[in-house]
């Protein structure tokens, strides 16, 4: 089975942006093959690389007195004061939270 070609539109379909697939070029040094640009599109999502919300989650301070754990794996947690502290967590990998911020954990709530 032939692959299609490469194009503008497909490189559209597949949610990457001229510049990501400029990047794709740049990181394999060759024009990528179907399977490859579906690969890309897949790792480069916002479920899973938050390439949307990336940049607004790097604006939000991390450390500071207050801050008793910082961002990772697991939840952020803020003393408030009076022996209290609240957790921060995001999740995004039961439900995409940019794609339906207000659904939660859908998977566990369904």
């Amino acid at each position: 089975m032939r692959e299609p070609e490469i194009s503008d539109e497909l490189i559209s379909a597949h949610g990457l942006a001229p510049d990501e697939y400029q990047k794709i070029l740049e990181i394999i040094g060759r024009a990528p093959t179907f399977t490859e640009l579906g690969i890309f599109s897949a790792m480069w999502n916002e479920h899973c690389s938050y390439k949307s919300s990336k940049k607004w989650l790097r604006s939000l301070p991390t450390s500071g007195p207050q801050v008793i754990c910082g961002p990772g794996e697991n939840a952020g947690v803020v003393d408030i004061g009076d022996g209290q502290a609240v957790v921060f967590k995001m999740e995004s990998h039961n439900h995409p939270s940019y794609i339906e911020p207000y659904q939660g954990a859908a998977t566990g709530v369904g």
